[in-house]
């Protein structure tokens, strides 16, 4: 890459044993950039969740290990493209894990990426976010089970698809536990939302930045610490 004799000059962020989610204000530091600068970000294992989010606001990046747990991964600025994909819903919770063990963290990280990015995953991706959802609300997992929804929709998914996915909650869980547990939820409120909306003739660009408004990191419903 050309721009690596540049790396001196990048901001450095140090996020290494910061807990909660960073994403968002390291959001606002990427998108205020501009084209031809750049981001050195420290992390106590390869910030592989971070690579595709970078990518897609016009970022190119190349990561070192420079220790056991030590990462410094720089992301260069190349262009200015538009945001299509939302941050706050990454897998914000996998930065605690360091804080347990440095060790564990680069697992849990290899571990996600493989379950979501590997290009050997047969299932599509939404089909695999849907059967997370049901598996998340078996669980009682109803935050993790929200996001997933968001992410489902987001990506594509026809809101048909979800209509099939409550259906078989009802009947699988029963309507006593869907009325007084699934009903009044948030994951509940997100499909809904989108029910609602298709009804009034939204567009779905829309209805996606409201999902990512109402059921994103500002609702504590659903966020991750």
């Amino acid at each position: 890459m050309e721009w690596k004799d540049k790396i001196g000059s990048f901001k450095q962020i140090d996020v290494r044993g910061i807990q909660g989610n960073f994403f968002p204000g390291l959001k606002k530091q990427a998108t205020q950039l501009p084209v031809g600068s750049g981001l050195e970000i420290i992390q106590s294992f390869d910030p592989i969740p971070l690579y595709e989010v970078m990518e897609d606001l016009g970022f190119e990046h190349f990561t070192e290990q420079k220790g056991d747990a030590e990462y410094h991964a720089y992301f260069y600025r190349t262009e200015v493209r538009r945001e299509e994909k939302d941050i706050p819903m990454r897998p914000a919770a996998l930065t605690n894990m360091p804080l347990i063990d440095e060790k564990l963290g680069n697992i849990a990280v290899s571990f996600w990426d493989l379950t979501w990015n590997d290009e050997h995953r047969h299932l599509p991706y939404e089909v695999r976010l849907l059967l997370s959802l049901t598996n998340a609300v078996g669980a009682g997992r109803m935050r993790q089970a929200s996001r997933e929804l968001v992410k489902a929709y987001i990506h594509g998914l026809d809101s048909a698809a979800l209509d099939d996915v409550f259906e078989l909650l009802a009947w699988n869980q029963g309507i006593g536990y869907f009325s007084s547990e699934i009903g009044p939820s948030t994951l509940f409120a997100a499909y809904k939302t989108i029910k609602h909306m298709e009804k009034q003739g939204k567009e779905r660009g829309e209805i996606c930045e409201t999902l990512k408004e109402n059921f994103g990191e500002k609702n504590p419903d659903v966020k991750v610490q």
